[in-house]
């Protein structure tokens, strides 16, 4: 399971990376080195990175999703998981980036209007995260 826990850190940390990198206009979202299946396009991704609902806090949501990812990655890395209080301390953050995720999910349908297969990815893995972090103990 700790594989498996570490391939989706690595994953949602390179998703939240690129929309990190595009938040703070470190490169545009449609740059050529993405694979085209990652890339965004005008209309969808990129418009979902530059909306009220992408922060938190004043910081880009993916940015929390890097420290989220890199975080869970590490503590599994490490045998951290073992720990309870490490384990618990996880599940609660991970219980609060699915919650984000679902209002966030609400917010890409309804109000932006918008799909993004790369922020559907995103929650899925934090869904899947939660669910290991909880059956982990």
């Amino acid at each position: 399971m700790v594989w498996l826990l570490l391939a989706l850190c690595v994953i949602g940390f390179v998703i939240a990376s690129y929309f990190t990198a595009v938040a703070f206009h470190w490169i545009t979202p449609d740059t050529r080195w993405i694979p085209a299946v990652c890339r965004m396009d005008a209309q969808t991704c990129a418009s979902v990175v530059f909306a009220r609902q992408a922060r938190v806090f004043g910081l880009p949501n993916s940015l929390l999703g890097q420290v989220f990812y890199a975080a869970v990655g590490v503590a599994a890395g490490v045998g951290g998981l073992e720990q309870p209080v490490t384990r618990v301390a996880l599940a609660a953050a991970s219980g609060a980036a699915v919650l984000l995720g679902l209002y966030l999910t609400w917010s890409l349908l309804v109000v932006l209007r918008v799909h993004c297969p790369l922020c559907y990815t995103a929650h899925a893995i934090n869904l899947a995260l939660f669910v290991m972090l909880l059956s982990a103990g």
